[in-house]
């Protein structure tokens, strides 16, 4: 029995050995693909938000109690057109005490005209009365002046885009009750990070996205590029102006691509081909390293200048064990 034992040990070892370099040896199934033509593009990617190009406030010169709104956020307003009164007060008084004296200083005038044309009254005292008359004149126009300061009108045609009062509420002097959007189409306003400022430039065409929008694709031009960043979050802001705007509000978020290079006809392979400058490709059915020069990089796609033969299989997404000469066969759909 212990000799038999002896004898089939081997044996087994080799059968245990033969199949274990079998397993080893065997061909890996891994996906693989060939080089393809497409587009390629470097861009530098920044998020902001959609706003209006020009925006008008509209603010209380003096303190004062807000006692009508007259128009809501989202109406479209022309220039001139009554956005909201403020409580007169003592203002009003003063204004119809003004008128009053005016209209003592015209009879005073009316009257005193007449007697000189009698050649009851010398000429001067004419002048006396026509210069009460003016002093009376300016005084109404400085109190309607101050009274109409508490009717807050529009400064230009333009939508509502904001309103912060209402009724009831006391305004400080200087206080924004409205904000209107005028005169121009909305932008896009973005933030790009300080390391890629050097690559924007005035012109420059721009890819975008809103969240708001799914499916749809926005483009523009880089308008404006602020000449000072912000040393907090580092970054500067750009300014997009945009081909179409329809669908797009004040305030949606957007993410936008502003395309550094672009070429329509690249050779091109998925990105996780790509290990620093090599890829693995796949010769007579073995699995075997291809240094590549590559060109421009994005997240799904990566552009091959040259180094790979467009009838090569290229493994798409390499092990970190795999090893040259390795046995390799495309993976079965």
């Amino acid at each position: 029995m212990i000799k038999k034992w002896w004898i089939g040990l081997p044996l087994a070892l080799a059968c245990v050995g033969g199949g274990t370099y079998l397993w080893v040896s065997r061909p890996l199934e891994l996906p693989l693909t060939q080089i393809t033509r497409g587009p390629a593009v470097e861009a530098v990617y920044a998020a902001g938000s959609i706003e209006p190009t020009v925006t008008l406030p509209v603010a209380s010169k003096v303190m004062g109690r807000l006692t009508a709104v007259l128009a809501q956020e989202g109406d479209a307003v022309r220039k001139g057109q009554v956005l909201a009164k403020m409580e007169a007060g003592d203002l009003q008084s003063a204004v119809d005490e003004a008128q009053a004296r005016e209209r003592l200083a015209q009879a005073q005038f009316a009257r005193t005209k007449e007697l000189v044309q009698q050649h009851f009254l010398a000429p001067v005292e004419l002048d006396r009365v026509r210069s009460d008359l003016e002093a009376a004149q300016a005084s109404v126009k400085r109190t309607q002046a101050l009274r109409d300061v508490l009717t807050l009108v529009a400064p230009a045609d333009g939508t509502v885009l904001r309103r912060d009062g209402e009724v009831g509420q006391v305004l400080t002097a200087g206080q924004v009750l409205m904000t209107l959007s005028c005169c121009a189409p909305l932008r896009a306003t973005v933030d790009v990070d300080e390391e890629d400022i050097g690559r924007v430039h005035k012109g420059q065409a721009v890819v975008l996205r809103a969240d708001a929008l799914p499916g749809r694709t926005l483009k523009g031009q880089v308008q404006d590029i602020t000449p000072k960043g912000d040393p907090v979050s580092r970054s500067y802001r750009v300014r997009i102006q945009l081909d179409k705007t329809e669908g797009l509000m004040a305030g949606m978020t957007v993410e936008a691509n502003l395309i550094v290079t672009q070429r329509e006809q690249a050779w091109l392979i998925p990105s996780t081909a790509v290990q620093k400058d090599t890829v693995w490709v796949v010769r007579e059915g073995r699995a075997q390293k291809q240094a590549v020069r590559i060109g421009i990089a994005g997240t799904s796609k990566t552009e091959i200048l040259s180094g790979l033969n467009p009838d090569t299989p290229v493994i798409v997404q390499p092990p970190a064990d795999l090893s040259e000469g390795r046995a390799v066969r495309g993976l079965k759909k």
